[in-house]
């Protein structure tokens, strides 16, 4: 026989499976990555001792200023992201909450994925070299070698373009593209030069304007994402090919010309 329970014995009798839910989805992982800015690095420069850029087969010239790559460091493919680490990195500006999918498309194991990412960088790197050297009419003598430690992924396809480009022509008349200011971008790029969409663009503004860049290149399509959370003192130029940001970077370096915006 059942006893009839009082209606504040129901409610806490009720209680205890809706907490013991709660807890569960608290401390549960959950298919989510946490992103924030993460490392920038200077093309035209060294990364951790070695040149970004080699070039043979041709004059380089001596550049100034700095073309930045940006980057967004995430929890592992393997990390356990609660809802209480998802809820806290939601209201948090410099955080941001992506579908593990979007950060690690390839699945698999660690090794896998960091396997995957190295394969990426390698190709947006010739990519990056072929499209450089097209826009300059180079010659098959000229050889590129790219070097960036640490460092997976094709969305720094587009600066490595541009840091080829300044090495060998500048602006086209004797000064640098970045007429020696700090520039930063990401975007990926294809062989004939089309810049592409990457991920974690309103992290990485926020990574370029804390190691200096006033100016930062941006997919077209991403401008509204840009936009976000972007930094004060931080340009956002838009582009979505190379002939069209080295045009962008000349008429911001010479004061001439119009300069596209988000």
């Amino acid at each position: 026989m059942l006893s009839r329970l009082t209606r504040p014995k129901a409610v806490a009798v009720c209680a205890v499976p809706v907490v013991a839910l709660l807890a569960t989805a608290v401390f549960a992982p959950l298919p989510f990555s946490l992103a924030q800015p993460g490392l920038t690095a200077n093309v035209l420069g060294e990364n951790k001792g070695d040149p970004v850029i080699t070039i043979s087969g041709a004059p380089t010239r001596k550049t100034s200023g700095e073309l930045r790559m940006t980057t967004i460091e995430a929890t592992g493919p393997d990390a356990k992201v609660s809802l209480g680490d998802v809820v806290s990195a939601w209201f948090a500006t410099d955080k941001a909450v992506m579908p593990r999918d979007s950060v690690y498309p390839s699945g698999g194991s660690v090794k896998e994925i960091e396997r995957h990412n190295a394969n990426e960088m390698k190709e947006s790197q010739d990519n990056a070299t072929e499209a450089a050297l097209g826009y300059l009419h180079e010659k098959g003598d000229v050889k590129v070698t790219l070097k960036l430690a640490d460092v997976g992924g094709p969305s720094a396809g587009l600066l490595f373009s541009l840091g080829i480009v300044d090495k060998l022509d500048g602006d086209g008349s004797g000064g640098d593209l970045t007429g020696g200011r700090v520039v930063a971008g990401t975007g990926t790029i294809d062989a004939d030069g089309k810049v592409g969409a990457v991920g974690g663009v309103s992290l990485k503004t926020q990574a370029a304007r804390r190691d200096g860049a006033t100016v930062f290149l941006v997919p077209k399509a991403e401008c509204s994402d840009a936009k976000a959370e972007l930094p004060k003192g931080l340009r956002l130029i838009p582009v979505t090919d190379l002939e069209g940001a080295v045009n962008s970077l000349v008429s911001l370096e010479k004061g001439k010309g119009s300069v596209p915006s988000c």
